[in-house]
């Protein structure tokens, strides 16, 4: 366990997280998806719902803001604007983390084949079926020269 870090986020997570780079996808999915066929780097957490794994991945993650479309999630089937309660929450999540960016919906062949391409998947054990997120990695910017807060000498 560490301080401020949400404990889903296991060592080989965070390990994951910290090698991407910007621009790196990475999937969430539910417990049906096909993890081990699509995934180049399978983490999984078994036991837990796609909701608090997504809401402390994105706890530290920075959301790609270079490009229009950084989040993405499943449809139900062919449905492009469905909203399932899961799509709502995953939504509503994501609002909470990053205000600025919507989430996009990819149908079937679409959002697999960029789970294929992705970094890495997360294999929840989410009943819930089409429970199913794209994350782009974004940066973190530095802090302005011109704006020097309070310094602590244990922060480099």
């Amino acid at each position: 366990m560490l301080k401020g870090l949400d404990p889903l986020l296991s060592p080989e997570l965070l390990s994951t997280l910290r090698a991407m780079g910007h621009g790196d996808e990475i999937a969430i999915v539910d417990g049906n998806y096909p993890g081990v066929e699509h995934a180049r780097r399978l983490i999984r957490l078994d036991g837990h719902h796609l909701i608090p794994v997504l809401n402390a991945v994105l706890s530290v993650l920075p959301i790609d803001d270079f490009v229009p479309e950084a989040i993405f999630r499943s449809t139900v089937k062919a449905e492009r604007d469905k909203l399932d309660p899961v799509h709502e929450e995953m939504i509503a999540c994501c609002a909470h983390h990053e205000p600025h960016r919507q989430v996009v919906p990819l149908i079937g062949p679409d959002f697999y084949g960029r789970v294929r391409a992705a970094h890495a998947v997360i294999q929840t054990s989410e009943p819930r079926l089409y429970a199913n997120i794209i994350l782009r990695k974004g940066v973190i910017y530095p802090k302005e020269a011109g704006a020097q807060a309070e310094v602590d000498p244990f922060v480099y």
